[in-house]
C-alpha cells in the first residue's frame, strides 16, 4: 500500500505575536499539493499575520512552518532564500511598480533570478499574461488599468517563475462581485493548469465556497484555530456557533428580503 504524500506545508504548534501581545497560538494544520487553502476568520483575528509568517516576513514566537518537511525558520539565510524562490505572492494592493509597464513588472523576477535571454523572458511574459487574459496589455502602465486588471497583472508576476506555492492576501479586496468571481475562476484555472498549491486569505463567503477545498478558521476571541477542513463540510457539519455564524452570515437577511 502506498504511503500518503507528504504535505506541501505543515504548520506545527505555531504561536504568533508582537512584543508582549499574543495574536494567535497553538496553530497546527497541513496543506496538500493542489489545495486551494483558505485562511478565514473575522477582521483582526490574525490572518495576515499568519500569512506573513508563512512567506518569511514575520518570525513566529513559537512553533514551526515546514515546506516539504523542512523547517523554514530553522534554515540559515541562504536556505530561507532558496525556499522562498518557490513562493509567489499576490499582495492585497497588487504592489505593481507604477513606473514599469505590466510586461516589465512580470519580467522583473525573471531578470533578477534567471539567466534567460531577453527573447526568452519576453516569451515567458507573453505566456503568463495570456494565462490571466492580459496578453494585449504588456505595454500598458498600471495607472491606466482597472483594479481587476491590476490584480490579474500581479498574479501573472506571482507565477512568472513557475512557483509551486502561491499566496494571496484578500485577492477580491476592492473588486466588484463580477470581477471577484472572475478572479475566483482564474485561481481555479491556474490550479488546474499549473498544478500549484494556493493559500488564500479571505473573508469573502462567495470565494470561500467557490474555490476552497481546505481551510483553517482563526478565532479572534480564543486566539487560536477552532476548525480546519473543507469549508463546505464545515458549513454542513460544524457544531461550533462561531464557525456556523461566519459561514452563514447574511443568509437571514437575504431570506427576509
Amino acid at each position: 500500500m502506498d504511503s500518503p504524500a507528504q504535505p506541501v506545508i505543515e504548520v506545527q504548534s505555531l504561536d504568533l505575536g508582537y512584543d508582549d501581545c499574543t495574536v494567535m497560538q497553538n496553530l497546527s494544520f497541513s496543506i496538500n499539493k493542489g489545495d486551494i487553502f483558505i485562511v478565514m476568520g473575522v477582521s483582526g483575528c490574525g490572518k495576515s499575520t499568519m500569512l506573513k509568517c508563512m512567506i518569511g516576513l514575520k518570525e513566529p514566537e513559537k512553533g514551526k512552518v515546514l515546506f516539504y518537511g523542512k523547517s523554514f525558520w530553522d534554515e540559515d539565510e541562504i536556505g530561507k532564500h532558496n525556499m522562498m524562490r518557490h513562493f509567489g505572492v499576490l499582495y492585497q494592493s497588487g504592489a505593481l511598480w507604477s513606473s514599469l509597464t505590466v510586461g516589465e513588472n512580470v519580467a522583473l523576477p525573471l531578470q533578477l533570478y534567471t539567466k534567460l535571454s531577453k527573447q526568452q523572458i519576453q516569451e515567458i511574459v507573453a505566456l503568463k499574461l495570456s494565462l490571466v487574459g492580459l496578453e494585449e496589455y504588456a505595454d500598458s502602465y498600471p495607472s491606466s488599468m482597472s483594479g481587476g486588471m491590476c490584480k490579474r497583472a500581479s498574479l501573472a508576476r506571482a507565477i512568472a517563475l513557475d512557483e509551486e506555492i502561491i499566496f494571496f492576501d484578500e485577492p477580491s479586496a476592492g473588486l466588484d462581485p463580477i470581477n471577484s468571481r472572475k478572479m475566483d475562476d482564474l485561481i481555479l484555472e491556474l490550479r488546474d493548469c499549473l498544478g500549484a498549491t494556493f493559500v488564500v486569505v479571505t473573508h469573502e463567503l462567495a470565494s470561500i465556497f467557490a474555490i476552497g477545498n481546505n481551510s483553517v478558521f482563526l478565532d479572534a476571541e480564543s486566539k487560536t484555530m477552532i476548525a480546519t477542513g473543507d469549508p463546505k463540510v464545515l458549513l454542513a457539519e460544524s457544531k461550533d456557533p462561531r464557525v456556523t455564524q461566519f459561514l452563514t452570515r447574511g443568509q437571514d437577511e437575504q431570506k427576509s428580503q
